[in-house]
């Protein structure tokens, strides 16, 4: 089993900053990747970012590359997910997803892109 907590979403204004943060507790070792998804009201859940356990290769979806970077630290088993120049399509619950023997989830996190 793996438990996931995000935390870090909140209201921004367009052009700002956020860091979302997943701290990963359970069977950590069986962690082959971990990733971040969002989905916005009436559309589907996309995946946005992810990144590999053993060698750190990271994903991301074309929407947010040059504005998204994913990091991990491995000694306090959390995954950051650092978003700039945010913009209002941006707007969604951010999902933390760690891709072991099953897939697991995070309660999610709201990040609201508004002036």
């Amino acid at each position: 089993q793996v438990q996931l907590v995000e935390s870090g979403g909140d209201l921004v204004q367009p052009g700002g900053s956020l860091r979302l943060s997943c701290a990963a507790s359970g069977s950590i070792s069986s962690i082959k990747a971990m990733g971040w998804y969002r989905q916005a009201p009436g559309k589907q859940r996309e995946l946005v970012a992810s990144i590999t356990s053993g060698g750190g290769v990271t994903n991301y979806a074309d929407s947010v590359k040059g504005r998204f970077t994913i990091s991990r630290d491995n000694a306090k088993n959390t995954v950051y997910l650092q978003m700039n120049s945010l913009k209002p399509e941006d707007t969604a619950v951010y999902y933390c997803v760690a891709d072991a023997k099953y897939t697991y989830w995070g309660q999610g996190t709201q990040v609201t892109v508004s002036s």
